[in-house]
């Protein structure tokens, strides 16, 4: 009888454990995959620049590094004169790197100098950073500067000091983009598109030179030709709408 009752007991947990692992049934709402088609659109507004940067500065050398530093002092203080007599703010000229090092002399056949040792040179450089925010002068103050002994010239930007409003048609413009993008794919793969679900908009902030416009300066061919264009700030819009 015992053994009759064990067996009954072994039956039943035998039983128990094969229905823990038999497939449960579903006891809610299923798991649905919404549907929605994915589009990225573009929004570019074109801006006329105001403001230039410019790396401009000074390098000078000599044997005697008291006489580079020198040289360099004096050339440097005549640039900022031809800066500031220009219109340009103190603010808006800041020293960006200065710089003494020695420097070597060599040859084609190697150093150059008495008994081969070579001959050091100490070289100053004097960089400064400089805003301007009047374009039309831009090519005088070249010129000015140049001429007042900067001989280091690390090249122009050209950026638009508000660019809130621009970044906000832009946004709308990569949006609506987006959207259009959208209602075309829906019609074309024959189904109704439905509300967005998500959207990702973000610019590089930074407005890049679309090489063209016009020349700035007087037109004398004494003038340095600078050409400022335009700029052209992006936005992309990334969004998914739902597929009805």
């Amino acid at each position: 009888m015992k053994n009759k009752f064990f067996i009954i007991i072994s039956a039943v947990l035998v039983l128990a454990a094969l229905a823990s692992c038999a497939p449960q049934a579903a006891t809610g709402a299923t798991n649905t995959v919404t549907r929605q088609i994915n589009v990225s659109g573009v929004g570019e507004v074109a801006l006329v620049p105001d403001l230039a940067y410019i790396n401009l500065g000074v390098r000078s050398q000599s044997e005697d590094v008291g006489e580079a530093f020198n040289q360099n002092n004096e050339q440097a203080q005549k640039i900022s004169q031809a800066l500031t007599n220009l219109g340009v703010d103190e603010k808006d000229i800041q020293t960006s790197a200065f710089n003494i090092y020695p420097q070597q002399i060599y040859g084609p056949q190697g150093p150059i100098g008495p008994d081969d040792q070579g001959t050091t040179v100490y070289i100053v450089e004097n960089t400064v950073y400089v805003t301007v925010r009047d374009l039309q002068n831009l090519s005088t103050l070249l010129d000015a500067v140049i001429m007042a002994g900067a001989n280091n010239i690390n090249g122009i930007t050209f950026d638009v000091s508000n660019k809130v409003e621009a970044e906000k048609e832009a946004r709308r413009l990569a949006v609506e983009d987006a959207k259009a993008r959208a209602s075309e794919l829906a019609e074309l793969a024959g189904v109704e598109l439905g509300e967005p679900i998500n959207i990702n908009v973000y610019s590089s902030g930074t407005p890049v030179p679309t090489y063209e416009g016009k020349y700035l300066g007087s037109g004398l061919a004494s003038q340095t030709p600078i050409s400022a264009g335009q700029l052209t700030l992006t936005v992309n819009a990334d969004m998914s709408f739902e597929i009805k």
